[in-house]
């Protein structure tokens, strides 16, 4: 966890407080239930409606219990008379906190769905903003063909959007109840009890139950977190390789009074973006237990609890920090056009061979042998270090069938470009 950094709003999501209100709410619920098939008596609901719990009298009774969830009801029962009894009538533990857990997920989910929201909204202004500014497109991270940087966070719009379709499917899973009894059966707990409870908390029903949700569901969630967490480490990775001396086309910030290293004053360390890639290695190590939580013994063991208590909030807190940061640093991040245009010219023009191989293929040459005259001339221009259009300019093969500006127009990053605003549109960007 990362309590330095941990908005409030997340944090209390998980906080012991929100669990126990979580808990309280769902057991008022049921008992609303019985109240209206008459089981509760309308004397007893009014009371049970004004139940409460004492945060440190659980924890004592808890450490004489050694169960947490009989020494809430204990809790409980302290702040009620006779009518306590109903307190938890037909329930097992897991029946109240596998629900309240889909509440707690659902607010949770809400947060980062925001996040979200924030992040396309800075990722997509700074796209429009830098739609037409050219730069040197790489593979394997050397230079390939121009394209421009808005194109690029163009594909990171386009990603965080699948990430938010992939949150809201993943808020399906995870927003679920279940009030079924002990082994999931009904035997104490009727099932349009179980449906009208849920649905009155804004839950959808587990339909075959056992004493848990199926933690398929919260392998499903986690899972997601680290696809979104991953997304964050891609953009953060990229922007670490753009600002390296060598490149320096783009810098995260750097604000005033910030410095870079204890020893050396002149660094300026990607260390915001080095952050989100680190966590976003925690987040994705927290796939794997949640992948094994799902293979429980029979109808239920106890395996999986002592784990979620650490990587759901754990997850949630982490990936809610990873996105307010990276919006951060998109929207304030510097970007170096006139440093980019530079970098083009480091490579002598290499990146417009494909161009002129397809000019030579369309002028009639054979593509196996357009191919080695094309690579031939770009290697000498990279060995001479020199600009690789003279070298096709003295080339009888080129030049015979490439005259003149017939070549050098061939040399034009704005052709590269001429796309991007179909792109755009085709995003509704």
């Amino acid at each position: 966890m990362i309590p330095r950094y941990t908005r409030p709003e997340m944090g209390a999501v998980w906080s012991e407080k929100n669990k126990a209100d979580k808990w309280l709410q769902v057991e008022i619920a049921v008992c609303e239930g019985w109240a209206e098939r008459g089981v509760i008596s309308a004397e007893e609901i009014a009371k049970i409606r004004n139940a409460s719990y004492d945060l440190e009298k659980w924890e004592e009774y808890e450490r004489e219990m050694h169960h947490d969830f009989n020494a809430f009801v204990r809790s409980i029962a302290d702040s009620l008379g006779e009518e306590s009894r109903w307190v938890h009538f037909g329930l097992t533990s897991h029946d109240v906190e596998d629900t309240a857990l889909g509440l707690r997920l659902s607010e949770a989910i809400e947060l980062l769905q925001a996040d979200i929201e924030a992040l396309l909204d800075a990722i997509g202004d700074r796209a429009r903003e830098h739609k037409h500014t050219p730069m040197m497109g790489r593979s394997h991270g050397v230079h390939a063909e121009p394209i421009s940087f808005g194109l690029k966070l163009a594909s990171w719009w386009d990603e965080m959007r699948r990430n938010q379709h992939r949150l809201t499917s993943a808020r399906e899973q995870v927003s679920v109840g279940k009030l079924s009894g002990p082994v999931g059966s009904h035997a104490t707990v009727p099932p349009d009890l179980e449906e009208e409870v849920c649905g009155r908390l804004g839950l959808l029903v587990e339909p075959i139950s056992t004493q848990v949700v199926h933690r398929d569901r919260h392998a499903y969630f986690i899972a997601t977190l680290g696809v979104i967490a991953s997304s964050l480490d891609r953009f953060a990775t990229e922007i670490r390789h753009l600002q390296r001396t060598e490149v320096l086309e783009v810098e995260e910030p750097f604000s005033s009074g910030q410095t870079g290293s204890s020893s050396m004053p002149h660094k300026r360390n990607p260390e915001k973006c080095e952050r989100i890639s680190g966590l976003a290695r925690l987040i994705r190590g927290y796939s794997a237990p949640a992948m094994e939580n799902v293979a429980l013994w029979h109808e239920r063991d106890i395996s999986h609890s002592s784990a979620e208590r650490v990587i759901l909030a754990d997850a949630c807190i982490a990936l809610d920090y990873m996105l307010d940061l990276m919006a951060f640093i998109v929207r304030d991040m510097r970007v170096n056009a006139d440093r980019m245009r530079e970098n083009m010219d480091e490579s002598y023009g290499l990146a417009f061979s494909q161009r002129v191989l397809l000019a030579l293929i369309d002028k009639g040459m054979n593509r196996q042998e357009a191919y080695k005259v094309v690579q031939s001339n770009a290697m000498k221009a990279w060995e001479a270090r020199e600009p690789y259009l003279g070298f096709l300019q003295a080339d009888l093969q080129v030049s015979q069938l490439l005259p003149g500006d017939e070549l050098t127009s061939l040399f034009n990053t704005d052709w590269y470009l001429r796309h991007t605003d179909a792109s755009f549109e085709r995003l509704g960007l």
